[in-house]
């Protein structure tokens, strides 16, 4: 369930989620990578001038006459202000990354922005775009920046562009939304009301659509293949599988989650006690039965991968594989002296990941470690609160498990995962995306190379390279590459899912048939 509204704070998906039916972005991306203009009256190219023969410089050409849920006008001001908030480092913005490149935004005039980015800038188009890009309201958040950044209460109660406005929100449970009369597309949104539920499990999520006709979508419904069949027999409801970009995968705690150090654990400037070592990394690689996983567990929802990076296709490694061999990971162990341990295991609540979190245990119990398994329901696993502990950020885990991909056809911004400057601590908030606490300084450079690159070919050369220091160095173990899996009434049309931004980011064209 949402527990907050503000998507430059927002660290779950559920959370982007909620606040996209609010907020809106510049553009999103459709299932191809084409860009779609949301708040922007045109996506900026070559030809049409917007984009920079050097890729230093990209103009916007923004709707005019939209307002705020308000009624305040939207201006290029607020674009500027977005990028002030987000990039100021005491606001802790989770989206801090996707401005790293900026070195200015300029309101030309009301409804014309200009970026100038630090150097050439391969992924302009990540910024003010998809779930990381959504706009917010100068005269809303101006007292908010910096320090202040989670007092404010519109971060809880959001003043947006959207089609709908937020009438209550109860955290972690429910967030009611009205219609917004004044929207700036003629004729839409087609409802009334949406209510937007949380909490659960995916199967009582998945049921709530397919079966009883309570809910019209339920998304990332992870739920065994057979079940989501019987499901939908009923009628009531059907599956919808689309192109994913994310896959299901175990990360490795690199920091030592048992000591502590200025109250908080696993800060990266310890060490852990067993994973330092590649060897035992790589024996719970050994460990993973992925096939098993994806077919039992996924069905058509996936499929066993070897890579960290899964969409778009060409940036994906023809250089891994994987394989499940039990009696190699008990050699690997044994060449570094290490006879098994206590491992904790966590993931958020849902059948599909207890039942891989079981399978995965009796293997790494074969090669003699003893694992405790914990699940913690997905409101507090997948929260931005830094004073939870429970939250997939602090990892105060072994190992954890939850699904993660890149939401741009270009993904620098989900490369930043693998940063040793943006590694989850106490200092930061535990806001930085770099979960597993991993240093590889071949990384970075490699990153930092991506940022600039414009030679399509160069490009892919640098993001495979990412993956594969990800996969060999057993960063992060992949498991199944996920196509999006929703639920929806049969009553229900108008959606078209992309990987590249919430399944919500179409709601103004939802409606019943």
């Amino acid at each position: 369930a949402p527990t907050i509204l503000n998507p430059h704070l927002s660290t779950g998906t559920k959370d982007f989620d909620a606040a996209r039916v609010a907020y809106e972005p510049l553009a999103d991306f459709d299932v191809d990578g084409n860009g779609m203009p949301v708040l922007a009256q045109e996506m900026p190219s070559l030809d049409n001038g917007g984009v920079s023969a050097d890729g230093t410089t990209v103009t916007w050409k923004l709707r005019e006459g939209v307002t705020w849920h308000d009624g305040e006008p939207f201006t290029a001001d607020d674009v500027v202000f977005t990028w002030e908030y987000a990039s100021n480092e005491a606001t802790a913005a989770v989206t801090a990354g996707v401005f790293a490149s900026v070195e200015t935004v300029e309101a030309v005039d009301d409804v014309t922005v200009k970026i100038t980015f630090k150097q050439a800038n391969p992924a302009w188009f990540d910024v003010f775009t998809g779930p990381n890009g959504m706009i917010l309201p100068r005269h809303i958040f101006g007292e908010y920046i910096g320090e202040k950044s989670r007092d404010a209460e519109a971060n809880l109660k959001p003043v947006g562009t959207g089609p709908y406005k937020v009438r209550e929100f109860r955290s972690g449970d429910v967030v009611l939304y009205d219609i917004n009369t004044e929207y700036w597309d003629p004729g839409k949104p087609y409802f009334d009301t949406v209510e937007l539920k949380g909490g659960g499990d995916s199967a009582s999520a998945a049921r709530a659509v397919l079966e009883t006709g309570e809910g019209d979508w339920s998304w990332n419904v992870q739920v065994e293949p057979q079940i989501l069949a019987a499901m939908a027999d009923s009628g009531a409801g059907v599956v919808i599988s689309s192109p994913g970009a994310s896959a299901e995968r175990i990360m490795i705690n690199f920091a030592d989650p048992n000591t502590e150090v200025d109250g908080a654990r696993s800060e990266p400037s310890t060490q852990h006690p067993l994973f330092s070592k590649k060897e035992v990394r790589n024996a719970i690689a050994l460990s993973i039965q992925r096939d098993v996983i994806a077919e039992q567990l996924y069905g058509a929802g996936g499929v066993a991968t070897s890579n960290n990076l899964n969409a778009p296709g060409r940036f994906v490694s023809p250089n891994t594989s994987w394989e499940y061999n039990l009696e190699k990971a008990k050699a690997l162990l044994d060449s570094v002296g290490v006879t098994g341990g206590n491992l904790l295991f966590q993931t958020s609540t849902n059948s599909v990941r207890q039942k891989t979190q079981e399978i995965v245990k009796a293997s790494l119990e074969q090669i003699g470690f003893k694992v405790e398994l914990k699940s913690i329901d997905a409101a507090i696993f997948f929260a931005s609160d830094p004073g939870n502990p429970d939250t997939y950020p602090h990892f105060y885990a072994d190992l954890e498990m939850y699904t993660n991909g890149p939401s741009s056809p270009y993904p620098i911004n989900w490369a930043e995962r693998y940063r040793s400057d943006d590694i989850a601590s106490k200092a930061n908030n535990w806001t930085g995306t770099n979960i597993t606490r991993a240093s590889f300084p071949e990384i970075d450079a490699l990153h930092d190379q991506a940022r600039v690159e414009l030679d399509p070919a160069k490009q892919e050369e640098l993001f495979i390279a990412i993956n594969d220091i990800s996969v060999n160095e057993f960063i992060e173990v992949p498991i199944v590459h996920r196509a999006g899996v929703a639920a929806a009434s049969a009553t229900l049309t108008g959606y078209t899912p992309t990987p590249w931004s919430s399944d919500l980011h179409d709601l103004k064209n939802w409606k019943r048939k």
